[in-house]
């Protein structure tokens, strides 16, 4: 019939244009569509795994609901904040201490997520794994290395996407891995896409709707994301997530955890140049007085060159501008070279430390707001959404430690950012 084939000539031009349009255009935007957020804590007092079985230690979960109530999510959205990451602890739900109510916390993290959304917030529930430490048995690297871990945390994913997929998809997005602790390139970064690709299947065949946050090896930094391809990932429903803590010399200063000079990096100011030369000569003095005297001399003069080159990324405002815009640069490169639209893109933390837990230095409020406003215009200038590390804690904008208020400083200036 000549009308049939007629008309079967017009759907397959039209299926083939179709077909064009999705492989030249950018992607459709996921369906989670947010701008600026912060982080909430992933624990508050670190209670010790041997304690997890009992209930009243754990829940309700995640721990900051125990001091964050309605009014202050109310503040964080009137203070100009559209969204929260909420980083929920792989490790309590795949724990034996908390096999015989494990449900409750799956339960738990849901009821976490809908009052988040009730105070007006959207919420991305970030599947927030962190190394091992001492109080605890399961963390990134055994996730990573222990395939039969692996295998417990894709069902955990499975569960979690399960939980969240009646949410409004609007309002509610899963991040499948938080910072792998993988290579950067090679090998390793395609280990990682490979185990990604479990994630992903697994999440998105329990939540059909709900947009799907992921992230690259490399802790989840732009080199890691940069070596994903996008095409393993066929879904138009995606984020992509990207940390930076450029420089880090100056975002972790004294903290403990880092391991090498950091810890003894403190007093530099942000940035550096703001203050005289001889002001800031004298501050890298006593800071390598104070690496020597703590380093044994075989370290020692590697540790001093590599101070010295950190420092050199970040003494004059050329160099600090180009350290802090490269991560940034090269996600949208990738981004430009795979047709991801700029709005598909998260800078999911980034921060400057307050006060180290056990250290008296604190930096100053003003400091830190100017930070925080530097990298934010960077995030906004590429048109990516962006959640700053975090709530309360060493990097806390909101709290410091033990609930007590930080200065107001960088909510401040978050309040009085163009709309």
């Amino acid at each position: 019939h000549p009308m049939a084939s007629l008309t079967h000539v017009i759907k397959t031009s039209a299926a083939a244009l179709l077909a064009i349009v999705l492989l030249a255009g950018p992607s459709a935007a996921a369906t989670f569509a947010a701008e600026r957020g912060v982080n909430l804590d992933l624990w508050t007092t670190w209670p010790d795994e041997a304690r997890w079985n009992d209930r009243s230690v754990i829940l309700p979960f995640p721990e900051w609901r125990r001091g964050v109530g309605a009014a202050d999510l109310a503040a964080l959205k009137a203070a100009g904040f559209d969204f929260v990451r909420m980083p929920v602890d792989p490790a309590a739900l795949l724990s034996d201490q908390t096999a015989g109510f494990n449900d409750l916390l799956y339960a738990s993290v849901l009821d976490s997520a809908r009052m988040i959304n009730a105070a007006g917030l959207k919420v991305i529930v970030d599947l927030h794994a962190i190394p091992a430490g001492g109080n605890r048995a399961i963390g990134t690297y055994q996730l990573l290395e222990d395939a039969v871990l692996f295998d417990r945390y894709v069902d955990a994913v499975r569960k979690m996407a399960r939980t969240v997929s009646r949410e409004d998809p609007a309002l509610v997005a899963l991040e499948l891995m938080n910072e792998p602790v993988t290579g950067c390139e090679g090998a390793e970064a395609a280990a990682w896409a490979e185990r990604l690709k479990r994630l992903y299947a697994a999440a998105r065949a329990s939540a059909t709707r709900t947009t799907l946050v992921l992230s690259g090896s490399c802790w989840g930094g732009a080199e890691g994301l940069a070596a994903l391809d996008p095409r393993d990932f066929p879904d138009d429903n995606l984020i992509w997530s990207f940390h930076a803590y450029m420089p880090f010399l100056l975002t972790h200063q004294g903290a403990t955890w880092t391991g090498g000079f950091i810890q003894w990096v403190t007093g530099l100011p942000y940035p550096p140049y703001s203050v005289p030369r001889a002001e800031l000569d004298a501050i890298v003095a006593r800071i390598k007085d104070r690496i020597s005297a703590e380093t044994s001399w075989t370290e020692r003069q590697g540790q001093l060159s590599y101070f010295d080159e950190l420092l050199a990324q970040t003494d004059t405002p050329e160099r600090l501008s180009a350290t802090m815009a490269e991560p940034f640069d090269r996600v949208a490169a990738w981004a430009k070279q795979h047709g991801i639209a700029a709005d598909d893109i998260l800078l999911g933390e980034f921060g400057m430390i307050r006060q180290e837990y056990g250290n008296a230095y604190v930096v100053p409020a003003t400091q830190r707001a100017a930070y925080y406003r530097d990298m934010i215009d960077l995030a906004e200038r590429h048109g990516f959404t962006w959640s700053m590390w975090g709530y309360g804690g060493a990097f806390g904008v909101v709290e410091e430690f033990d609930g007590r208020k930080a200065e107001p400083d960088v909510v401040e200036m978050v309040r009085g950012l163009s709309r």
